[in-house]
């Protein structure tokens, strides 16, 4: 009877380890201190959010941008970005996932400061690879207020 007690008891502690999976979520802003304007770039250009407000789960790694799924699940991503307007350039980024692009925000004005966003629910397998990508020819502004963002979190796992 003992033996089978011990037996349950791994299996209850198996299941609250799985059940606990993973609390994830994450919210950084571009700059980690200062203020400037990134770009313009002739090619697409990884981005790297390095002030970390919240990292729960550690799956964002301020150091190289990307976000990496530690379970399978459904994952809402948004991200704000932020530039002074340009007569030549605009200021925008694409969410990319696994090297693929998902979706842009993209806005152009001459002048004044303007900015876009944008958001989507991703099913990610373990592994998978979430970062964000500066458009071609485009200028991204942050500060100490934070204009530039990029947040996720696990909405549930499958």
């Amino acid at each position: 009877m003992k033996a089978r007690t011990n037996v349950i008891e791994n299996q209850v502690e198996a299941l609250k380890r799985d059940g606990e999976v993973k609390q994830v979520a994450f919210s950084a802003s571009l700059l980690a201190s200062g203020s400037g304007t990134l770009g313009p770039f002739n090619t697409l250009t990884p981005l790297t959010f390095r002030y970390v407000v919240t990292n729960i789960g550690n799956a964002y790694n301020p150091h190289t941008g990307f976000f990496i799924a530690p379970v399978r699940g459904a994952y809402h991503f948004e991200f704000y970005i932020g530039a002074h307007g340009h007569n030549s350039h605009g200021s925008g980024a694409v969410l990319v996932k696994n090297g693929e692009h998902i979706f842009i925000a993209y806005e152009h004005q001459p002048s004044g400061y303007g900015s876009s966003a944008n958001g989507a629910t991703l099913l990610l397998e373990v592994g998978d690879v979430v970062f964000l990508r500066q458009w071609v020819n485009s200028r991204i502004f942050d500060n100490e207020n934070h204009h530039s963002t990029f947040s996720g979190h696990l909405l549930f796992t499958m």
